[in-house]
């Protein structure tokens, strides 16, 4: 379900106003990526070319921002569930 366009995308006050920091003054602020907890926010034109970690719940994902991502949440580059991988059966020896 999309968000009304009357209102605009979703972005969380605290990232803007961390990123806008960052691309002022780039000496003060570390080189490492940036850390998001806000899966839900929105990634914009101004967010690309940063390397970000984005939180899955329990690490963080390193993800470099393309132009592509413009328009998706940050949380669809961070996947939450592991992925099951079955077991392969051992062979038992022969005798």
């Amino acid at each position: 379900m999309s968000r009304s366009v009357w209102k605009g995308p979703f972005v969380d006050y605290g990232l803007i106003r961390s990123i806008l920091k960052r691309q002022e003054s780039e000496e003060k602020y570390p080189k490492g990526p940036l850390k998001i907890y806000s899966r839900r926010s929105i990634i914009l034109p101004e967010f690309i070319g940063l390397e970000v970690e984005i939180h899955n719940g329990k690490t963080f994902q390193k993800v470099l921002l393309k132009e592509e991502m413009i328009g998706h949440s940050f949380g669809e580059f961070a996947p939450t569930r592991k992925i099951f991988v079955p077991k392969d059966k051992k062979k038992g020896k022969k005798n």
